[in-house]
């Protein structure tokens, strides 16, 4: 009987490296192009890794974030440059099932990520039962943000990508009146370390497609405004942009592009000093 269970765990030790192998060759083959080598260059372009730097990765379980693990790993093997990396996940309020689910793409894609609890979505849905999102958001960054100085990491890596930077650029044009987006590297608002974004340049379609392709289901959200049950701004410019596309396909790039070319002598109220 010992044998047998020997074997089974060896067995299923055998599927898990080779599916981690396969995940960590399709980044290198198949979406060298259209994920590597976008990491690379948002680096490069932004100047996010600097020799010594001391990185955090936040890890929710998503797509998003599951793929900065890999390709950060994939980036230390090249020792292009040198730095400490290391995956930290708060778990804010999932259910068992989210976070057994979460703990198997873990092992399943060779990653070694430290989880710990913060009570984040009791306390904003107690605090905010009818409009939770502002106070959670806030909460888990301030959260994250904390840990991670605690850790004595200088940066903090986030998997935002190349459609979230649109999507935040129109939703603070048609909600909140102002031209500003997310930026691919920012202080964070004590000073003590920087927010980094080395997806900038990538396309969420491609992380979808990576995450098929390799048989990968990130864990889902969990919460209940997330999950759909709530419509959120986000999700409104979401389906706006993807109607826009239909008739403009290259209107994302476009509105990214808008960002780097701002033109002052075109913006109400500037004077020239």
């Amino acid at each position: 009987m010992e044998n047998i269970v020997n074997e089974i765990v060896n067995f299923e030790e055998i599927v898990f490296l080779n599916k981690k192998e396969q995940i960590e060759n399709s980044l290198r083959t198949t979406y060298r192009k259209k994920i590597w080598t976008k990491f690379v260059k948002a680096i490069k372009d932004f100047d996010l890794i600097k020799d010594g730097d001391k990185i955090a990765v936040g890890v929710s379980g998503g797509k998003d974030s599951l793929l900065l693990c890999k390709l950060f790993q994939e980036l230390k093997k090249d020792k292009s440059k040198n730095f400490e990396v290391k995956f930290i996940s708060m778990n804010p309020g999932f259910e068992a099932i989210d976070v057994d689910k979460f703990k198997e793409n873990l092992i399943e894609m060779g990653i070694d990520c430290e989880l710990f609890d913060a009570d984040v979505w009791k306390i904003a849905f107690e605090e905010a039962p009818d409009s939770p999102c502002f106070l959670c958001a806030k909460m888990r960054r301030g959260v994250l943000y904390k840990k991670v100085e605690e850790l004595g990491f200088n940066k903090l890596a986030l998997g935002h990508h190349f459609d979230d930077i649109v999507e935040t650029t129109m939703i603070n044009m048609f909600f909140a009146g102002t031209v500003k987006t997310m930026l691919p590297k920012v202080p964070s608002t004590s000073g003590r370390m920087d927010i980094i974004r080395p997806l900038a340049y990538v396309r969420e379609k491609d992380i979808i497609n990576f995450m098929r392709h390799n048989t990968i289901q990130p864990m889902s959200c969990g919460c209940p405004i997330e999950a759909g049950k709530v419509d959120s701004k986000r999700k409104e410019i979401k389906k706006l942009l993807q109607d826009l596309e239909e008739k403009n396909p290259n209107i994302k790039q476009s509105i990214f592009n808008s960002m780097k070319n701002i033109n002052l002598d075109y913006v109400l109220g500037y004077t020239k000093k």
